[in-house]
């Protein structure tokens, strides 16, 4: 696995030298699916096509939690439509430090699917406009049509665990939601207040800096708990501390993909508050 970030500058340098390279711009809102595709029309990095998290990168909600993995053969079918495969490098997106879906895309793609080179853009939308990087608004009308390609990937399913695994395991966890949350004093989203018994809490935001980039890598090495399966609130900001895992050259722990969302939904789960 490459090393997983890119700077704005080292990503133009790569758009200049007309490097085999995909850009996928992955914004999300919580609770609007429509908002990622939206925010992208009004302005995305030069040749860049959403990769949605809603329909690309999660099944639809229900036992799985709110943002279960979709099967093998519909991220399959997403990365074929988008016409991406193994050659090119990829480099993912959005506006909040990797936080949301682009940490999400970045494991799907590099861990679980094995693709050789995919890279997040330090900082995001922010740091490329920073940099001075100029935006694209797009009339998807007038885009020419993607050619499709056959990658079919080779997943690798022990890089995410099931509820039964943790309860069979007992791993060491690390949970990436916020204090509050975590110690059950406030639940905004899931119907159930707490945590997995014995988890750690590293909120995910505490990866990155004041100006949304990721801490250096020593920082990180310091900050981040001895953990083998990280999970959150539906298996998406996990991933972003799967990925602080990564740049400061620890050991990965597996996504628990259902993550609180799933886990509460059986009354048998053991909880901690």
């Amino acid at each position: 696995m490459s090393y997983p970030l890119i700077t704005a500058d080292e990503l133009r340098g790569l758009i200049e030298r007309q490097a085999p390279l995909r850009i996928l711009d992955c914004r999300a809102r919580l609770g609007d699916p429509e908002a990622g595709r939206h925010l992208w029309r009004q302005g995305h990095l030069p040749g860049s096509q959403h990769l949605d998290l809603d329909r690309d990168l999660a099944a639809p909600p229900g036992e799985g939690g709110r943002h279960p993995l979709p099967s093998r053969d519909a991220f399959t079918a997403s990365l074929q439509r988008l016409g991406l495969g193994p050659e090119a490098t990829l480099v993912v997106y959005d506006d909040r430090g990797g936080q949301l879906a682009a940490a999400r895309a970045w494991w799907m793609l590099a861990r679980w699917a094995g693709h050789p080179a995919v890279r997040v853009l330090d900082g995001g939308l922010a740091a490329w406009q920073a940099a001075g990087g100029v935006l694209e608004i797009e009339v998807e009308s007038e885009a020419l049509p993607l050619e499709p390609s056959d990658w079919t990937p080779s997943f690798d399913d022990g890089a995410w665990v099931t509820a039964d695994a943790l309860l069979t395991e007992s791993p060491r966890l690390v949970d990436a939601r916020g204090e509050a949350r975590f110690r059950g004093e406030e639940e905004p989203i899931d119907p159930v207040a707490g945590h997995i018994p014995g988890a750690r809490c590293h909120p995910s935001a505490a990866n990155l800096t004041a100006e949304g980039r990721f801490r250096p890598a020593e920082a990180l090495a310091r900050a981040l708990p001895e953990a083998e399966v990280a999970y959150c609130g539906s298996g998406v900001t996990a991933c972003h501390n799967i990925l602080a895992y990564a740049v400061a050259g620890r050991p990965l722990p597996r996504l628990y993909a259902g993550s609180w969302s799933e886990w509460i939904r059986d009354p048998d789960h053991p909880i901690e508050r």
